[in-house]
């Protein structure tokens, strides 16, 4: 007999919210602040640069080799702007700082217009909430100032958990928040691998929420798809009873 559904797991980061503006734009936003003129296009590339060998070299916001979000995100912002040909080190840190505190603002994240309707209809079912996302530890202030922490019992960050998305391990470190069964729980996210096939490796009932109708995957039912998250009461009352 299936168990009964009484948890929802959530990515947040282009699932219930996104970056309001481009990177590019917001990093030269702040560039202006400290007489810089850059181009946000220029800037993009060097950030997509910076980012991908942070990540190559300090996975995870570098948990392992002893750094934390902040650090890790403000060896992000010297390295892009270096790029851009910034070399002076007080500007660069200068810059660094009020950008990781900056992201931590409502007007830098615009939540999507089905979200809050969402939460709201998954807690009116009496379903408990939590988060499991492959963010720093700003999520829970992000999550405050965007009208959304109050809708969470729990959340757990990979840089908090030590571990990221798609490693089974973060997973199980909520299902041992949500007190009940890998069955009972379903997770929604955005990433294929992440927390599509991540969530159902380890028993959850994973829901792939794809905004932009990508090209179907053959191994995910439609019964697992969803095109935006109005669609998903309907479907977590099949797994309620």
């Amino acid at each position: 007999m299936r168990a009964p559904l009484r948890w929802v797991l959530w990515d947040v980061k282009d699932t219930l919210l996104k970056v309001r503006a481009s990177v590019g734009e917001q990093y030269c936003k702040e560039a202006e602040r400290v007489g810089l003129d850059l181009s946000p296009v220029e800037v993009e590339a060097a950030f997509l640069q910076a980012y991908r060998q942070q990540s190559r070299g300090y996975p995870n916001y570098g948990i392992s080799k002893g750094l934390d979000g902040r650090s890790w995100w403000m060896g992000v912002v010297r390295d892009t702007f270096s790029r851009c040909g910034v070399q002076d080190p007080a500007l660069l840190n200068t810059v660094a700082h009020n950008l990781y505190h900056n992201f931590c603002n409502s007007e830098n994240w615009e939540v999507f217009p089905d979200s809050l309707k969402a939460l709201e209809h998954c807690s009116s079912l009496g379903l408990k909430l939590g988060v499991v996302s492959n963010f720093d530890i700003r999520l829970e202030e992000i999550l405050r100032v965007c009208g959304l922490r109050s809708h969470f019992s729990f959340l757990i960050t990979s840089e908090e958990a030590g571990v990221a998305k798609p490693s089974p391990a973060i997973f199980n470190q909520a299902l041992l928040k949500c007190g009940v069964p890998a069955a009972s729980v379903a997770h929604i996210g955005d990433h294929y691998v992440n927390d599509y096939l991540a969530s159902r490796s380890v028993g959850i009932n994973g829901f792939l929420l794809d905004r932009h109708n990508k090209p179907n995957r053959p191994d995910v039912p439609r019964k697992h798809l969803l095109s935006s998250l109005e669609e998903l009461p309907s479907q977590l009352k099949q797994h309620m009873v």
